[in-house]
């Protein structure tokens, strides 16, 4: 069921939505949490709305949605209440907001929230640079965001290194949660030897690559190179260097991983990149911070990033033939030239012995008129 207050205000709202408890009864009073969602108007509305519906039915909540309008509009509140089959096992509220009131969240949702129920604040797209300073992160004591989303993700994840404040978190985080248990089940069997060095590959733009890549620098203590590949969008590969052989989990498809390592069978492993709706519900199920994804934020800046994109490179031995070609074709060169060279020294020494071959003619053909005279 779907009900529009077009115009309207939250105590009006809230009015509403005690009238709807009266008539469903008990089974509207199950409310473990409330759910803050700010977002821009607009199709992502309804997208994080469907997520919402979905994380519900294993966390039953009251979903408040703060949808900013256009800012130059005249100031206005429309609402929009959804319970029931609209709304997974929560109650959903839209708030509109227009004009002045676009930047009044936090006012607007205070009177609506659930009484000694805890908050969780999400940002589905763009996130504030200090979510615990925003009026909406001050009353949440989770603040969920995802820097995938944003239109620059790898600066968007330094930012959150920078202003990480216990109880915050990133879905970009949550999507990892199958590659670390992957990872950390094949180092459990044997041979136990100890990772001296790792290489995680993926597209330039994933943030979740680059904090795998700092979760294994800051758990194992080895230094580990961040790669950039074309292969495929977000984690491509991962490669753990032991002393008896490599520990390598390559998804080439973005569907199914392949792990292989020394002395066991190459094992296919469901790698399925994690929908929205399924990291939200698993970042719901915990209210306390996350100490490990703080050491995974410190441990940015201990990955080392490789300058160059992978690229095939050719075998030397096909190098071979050219630089043969090359080198025959410089040495018939310098041959050239030396020949070239020499003609003109032989035609210079020829010149002399025909003038002087010359000169013998003459003076031979000269003798034999004088003799003549002196007969006559």
């Amino acid at each position: 069921m779907i009900i529009d207050l077009p115009s309207t205000t939250t105590s009006a709202v809230n009015k509403k939505l005690v009238d709807l408890r009266e008539q469903g009864g008990a089974v509207a009073l199950g409310r473990v949490l409330t759910l803050v969602i700010v977002t821009d108007d607009g199709e992502s509305t309804e997208e994080a709305i469907d997520a919402a519906n979905d994380a519900s039915r294993e966390h039953p909540c009251r979903v408040i949605v703060l949808a900013r309008g256009a800012r130059k509009a005249a100031p206005r509140l429309d609402a929009q209440i959804r319970v029931g089959g609209d709304a997974g096992a929560s109650e959903v509220i839209v708030l509109r907001l227009y004009g002045a009131l676009a930047e009044e969240g936090a006012s607007c949702t205070i009177p609506l929230l659930l009484p000694d129920a805890p908050v969780v604040a999400w940002w589905p797209s763009a996130a504030p640079a200090i979510p615990a300073q925003d009026p909406i992160g001050k009353l949440a004591q989770r603040r969920i965001t995802d820097s995938a989303a944003e239109r620059h993700p790898i600066k968007a994840l330094e930012q959150r290194r920078k202003s990480y404040t216990a109880g915050d978190t990133d879905l970009a985080w949550t999507r990892l949660t199958t590659w670390r248990a992957v990872l950390a089940a094949a180092l459990d069997l044997p041979p136990y030897e100890k990772v001296t060095a790792a290489t995680v590959a993926g597209a330039g733009d994933s943030p979740s690559t680059e904090l795998l890549a700092a979760w294994l620098a800051a758990s194992l203590k080895i230094p580990v190179e961040r790669a950039k590949s074309q292969d495929g969008q977000g984690i491509c590969s991962v490669v753990l260097e032991r002393r008896t052989g490599k520990v390598e989990l390559v998804r080439p498809d973005g569907k199914v991983g392949a792990l292989t390592q020394a002395g066991q069978p190459e094992r296919r492993v469901a790698l399925q990149r994690r929908e929205v709706r399924d990291c939200l519900a698993e970042e719901l199920r915990r209210l306390d911070p996350d100490e490990i994804y703080d050491v995974t934020l410190k441990g940015l800046s201990k990955v080392v990033k490789s300058a160059a994109k992978r690229t095939v490179t050719k075998p030397k031995t096909e190098a071979k033939p050219a630089e043969a070609k090359s080198a025959e074709a410089k040495a018939e060169a310098k041959s050239a030239a030396k020949s070239a060279e020499a003609k003109p020294a032989a035609k210079a020494e020829a010149k002399p012995e025909a003038k002087a071959a010359a000169k013998s003619d003459a003076k031979s053909e000269a003798k034999p008129k004088r003799a003549k005279k002196a007969e006559a």
